[in-house]
Formats: C-alpha cells, structure tokens, sequence
C-alpha cells in the first residue's frame, strides 16, 4: 500500500514503513519485453542470481552460471556487437578504455622484452566484452540503464 507524502511542496509515493524497504532489484516484467526467449531466459536467471552485482551467483548451477556470465558473440565481435544491440555508449566507452590499456600496457611489455605477451593482451580486451556484455543488456531492457559505463 502506497501513501502520498509533501515534501518542499511535491508530491511523491513512497513506502509506509522502514520495513517495506527492500534492498532486492525491483521484480520487473522480463515477458513483456521484446526479446528472445532466450534473452528471456539469461534475464531470470541474472535476477536469480541477485541482478547486475550477481550476489546470489553460487546459487546457480555451473552451466546457469556459464549463460550469464559469457556471451560468445560478444566476445568475438565486440563493439560490433554493442552497436548491433544498441548499447553504442558503452561500446564506445569499453573501446576507449581497452585500447589506451592496450596501448599502455603494450608499450611496457614490448620495453621489458615481453612482445609476445603484448600481442596476447586483445584477447583479454576480446573477454571484457565477453564477460560484460550480458550484465550490459540486461541492465538497458530490465533497469533502462543505457550510459556511457
């Protein structure tokens, strides 16, 4: 039950008591929203899992966990796969900051003798999307977060 509270001469909703304060993600309506099935499906169990911070994830079985915390296509294509799922700001902001940490990082291991690694380090750039891209999504549909991070 919802009251009506003035504050500085505003209307607003709100709780009646402390104890309907919850520091749960709010229970969004997953079906309603025009995706996949499968994206369906990566959703409910990212909310399972405790929402975008994942508090909750060892209650996931290892191949629940898999699905929400790797995304193949994101790993492989990696900003393009930002644009393509409209998620633009952060595919410009996750290129950004993996190519000045490439660059860097790179130009270190390349003074020490270590170019083989340096060459190595875009496939840890690649695994940054991978890892991020479906805790992203999630929080464009469910939360209506789109920024820049």
């Amino acid at each position: 039950r919802s009251t009506y509270r003035f504050s500085f001469g505003v209307q607003t909703t709100g709780a009646t008591s402390l104890s309907d304060i919850s520091d749960e993600p709010p229970q969004s309506d997953i079906d309603s929203l025009p995706i996949s099935i499968s994206w369906k499906q990566k959703f409910r169990l990212l909310e399972k899992a405790g929402g975008p911070k994942q508090p909750n994830l060892k209650a996931l079985t290892p191949g629940e966990r898999f699905k929400i915390t790797f995304n193949i296509l994101a790993f492989l294509f990696g900003p393009f796969y930002y644009f393509a799922k409209g998620m633009w700001k952060k595919a410009l902001a996750l290129f950004g900051a993996c190519f000045a940490a490439l660059l860097i990082i790179g130009f270190v291991l390349d003074l020490v003798g270590l170019a083989v690694v340096a060459d190595a380090l875009s496939y840890g750039a690649a695994a940054i999307y991978g890892v991020r891209a479906n805790i992203d999504y999630y929080k464009k549909m469910v939360l209506g977060e789109n920024g820049w991070w």
